[in-house]
């Protein structure tokens, strides 16, 4: 018969051994959760205990762990784990499951997850239903004990109320009335010392502010001594000329002086006195300010700031950025080498043929006239009855064609030329359009020029709602971008010439747009508003860069043939140069004009740009860009140019590169187009 001790652990009892052990038979399952919560716990949570049940394999012999609470770890290279009664080693038993037995009984064992193995006595046992909620509860922080609310109403034996029964009716205790016998023995020794004179009082303090001079001189005995850093006063300025008795009379104020400067504030005077003239000192009167400017004085002295200036000696060399010489960046445009004349009103624009070899302008006069590069000969001069905004030349060398901004209008213009098969070509190429079945609505209309205009040189009129300020082709040449004034979505519109067709790109307007590019390699479409360069993909149709220009007007936009890099121009005297790998802020800002810049371009070939502006001067720059993208440009000016007249306060309104020399081409408020070699 075996006799099982279902007591929880406690204290051992009075008449127990200390070897013995705490509780007879098996410990607990609670026990088996020690790291989750105190081992009473699960004594104080109620739950009956399972029915334990022996070894099989010992069923006649008394294998009840007789240990104690050690640790288990003492026993684990022992084959047994402790010893009974009569002091005989209670062996383990035989656990011979090897990975396989073990995985298949967790397979098919259907009560595997909710058994543990006691490391007292190595028996594997089942855990009930309330065991386990009491583990779930203990995992989750809350209470052993499902009927515990700790959310109890608080009793509070404190109230305002005077109680009849104290809250504790102790006695009280004997030291709460008897004077102390310890404090009695020390006061009076500390007395004796006091008479003996072996302790000396505290001496009372002295309140009385204590002062010393400030700006003393300094002595190493003195309070100031310590401070090493010593800053003397500053003098005071000497008195000159019109503080005499008897200045000179041009230190004397005349009566509008004396009225201009009674007008002013006394910080804006210039002297804080009125000069006056005595015929002798004995005749000077007190000083009626004496006091205050003492007064000022002293104010100045103790809370002006002072600090030390510590001596830098730094060569003027070193603060200049090292800059090659402009001889050895050569070659770029020095003196005036043309003046093109023949133009009544401000040339507000310019373009080059591709070649080089023909050079159109517009002007405020209503006409556009084409030159010979070479010569500054007048080739050919179309009237259009209005002021033309922008001029530009097909890029595409196959292609003889001008687009002209007039008014409303954009008008495509064969200028007849040069190379009589080449214009001709042009002409079968746009005659061989062919209009689709479907008449498609765009933004704009479409208009083959008449008998009178084609003898002119007019091919096609592209005609808009609003006024155009500015018409820019395409790399490829089918391609062209005009600008309207306008401040709707309807401000950019993209034309294909080839196919007569127009389109607007935007859905809705980002700003009042001044000037519009294409990038010459990728499918990039460059859009300027008034502070910030938006940069769109074509192909994807969406937004790939914002840059902020730090300008607040901008006038006009270049782009780096490499296309990696823009520069900007600002009506407020700024050139702003972006590197459009590095960031979307400028790398550069320079400031070269007096006056707003009109107009920027890059050379196709050189590593040159050029900025025109209102100052009447072209100032051209070497920008050079490497191949190796740690190294930032180099960014130089070189020359600046003058030549143009300041008519109604505008100078240089465009300035234009030559596509294969390094010469630049500038037209000006004077009405004249000069070419700098």
């Amino acid at each position: 018969m075996e006799l099982w001790d279902l007591r929880p652990h406690a204290e051992p009892h009075p008449g127990a051994p200390i070897s013995s052990p705490v509780s007879h038979g098996h410990h607990l399952p609670q026990l088996l959760f020690t790291p989750l919560a105190p081992r009473g716990a699960a004594a104080c949570s109620g739950a009956p205990n399972p029915p334990l049940t022996p070894f099989p394999s010992a069923s006649l012999q008394d294998i009840r762990n007789t240990v104690g609470n050690i640790p288990m770890e003492w026993y684990q290279d022992f084959p047994h784990i402790g010893y009974d009664l009569e002091g005989k080693k209670i062996y383990k038993p035989i656990r011979n499951k090897d990975e396989l037995d073990m995985f298949l009984e967790k397979m098919e064992n259907p009560d595997y997850w909710r058994t543990v193995q006691d490391k007292m006595t190595g028996a594997d046992i089942k855990l009930t239903d309330e065991q386990i909620d009491l583990v779930h509860r203990l995992q989750k922080g809350q209470f052993g004990d499902v009927h515990f609310n700790p959310y109890e109403p608080a009793v509070d034996f404190f109230t305002h109320e005077v109680m009849i029964h104290p809250v504790t009716n102790r006695p009280a205790d004997k030291r709460s009335f008897i004077p102390s016998l310890i404090e009695k023995e020390k006061v009076s020794k500390l007395v004796h010392a006091i008479k003996m004179g072996w302790i000396k009082p505290r001496k009372p303090k002295d309140d009385t502010p204590t002062y010393y001079d400030l700006w003393a001189h300094e002595d190493p005995n003195s309070i100031l001594g310590r401070h090493k850093m010593h800053v003397p006063a500053p003098k005071m300025k000497l008195p000159g000329h019109e503080e005499s008795y008897n200045p000179p009379p041009e230190y004397l104020l005349s009566e509008e002086e004396r009225l201009a400067w009674e007008q002013q504030e006394p910080a804006q005077r210039r002297l804080s006195f009125v000069p006056q003239q005595h015929r002798s000192l004995r005749a000077v009167p007190a000083f009626p300010r004496f006091i205050h400017e003492r007064f000022e004085r002293c104010l100045d002295l103790y809370l002006c700031p002072r600090q030390r200036k510590m001596r830098v000696n730094v060569d003027p060399e070193d603060l200049i950025p090292k800059l090659p010489k402009p001889r050895d960046l050569q070659p770029f445009p020095t003196t005036q080498a043309l003046v093109y004349r023949g133009h009544t009103s401000l040339v507000r624009c310019l373009s080059i043929s591709p070649s080089g070899q023909w050079l159109v302008s517009g002007s405020d006069d209503g006409s556009v006239r084409f030159w010979e590069v070479s010569t500054a000969r007048c080739m050919k001069t179309l009237p259009v009855g209005g002021v033309v905004k922008s001029v530009a030349w097909n890029p595409n060398p196959t292609i003889c064609l001008v687009a002209i901004c007039v008014e409303q209008s954009v008008l495509l213009v064969n200028p007849c030329l040069g190379d009589k098969l080449l214009y001709g070509a042009t002409d079968q190429l746009l005659e061989s359009f062919v209009p689709p079945e479907e008449e498609r609505v765009q933004p704009v209309q479409w208009v083959p020029a008449t008998m009178e205009e084609h003898s002119k040189g007019i091919r096609l009129v592209v005609q808009h709602s609003k006024a155009v300020k500015q018409v820019t082709w395409h790399g490829k040449g089918d391609y062209f971008a005009s600008v309207v004034s306008d401040n709707s979505n309807m401000q950019v519109l993209i034309h294909q010439s080839s196919k007569r067709w127009s389109q607007n790109p935007f859905r809705r307007s980002k700003g009042l747009v001044q000037c519009v590019l294409f990038h010459p390699i990728r499918p990039y479409f460059f859009v300027a508003t008034q502070r910030y360069v938006r940069v769109y993909n074509l192909l994807k149709q969406e937004l790939t860069k914002k840059l902020m220009t730090n300008c607040k007007w901008v006038s006009s936009m270049a782009i780096h043939p490499g296309g990696d890099n823009i520069i900007c121009g600002s009506y407020d005297s700024k050139l702003a140069w972006f590197d459009l790998d590095l960031s979307t802020r400028p790398y550069q800002l320079l400031r070269h004009h007096k006056r707003a810049l009109r107009s920027v371009a890059f050379h196709k070939h050189y590593p040159l740009f050029a900025s025109g502006s209102d100052d009447g001067s072209v100032i051209v720059c070497h920008g050079m860009v490497y191949n190796d993208l740690l190294q930032n440009p180099l960014l130089v000016p070189v020359k600046v140019l003058k030549g143009h007249v300041l008519t109604l306060d505008l100078g240089v309104l465009d300035v234009l590169f030559h596509p294969t020399q390094p010469w630049v081409f500038s037209s000006g408020a004077d009405g004249t187009i000069r070419l700098y070699t």
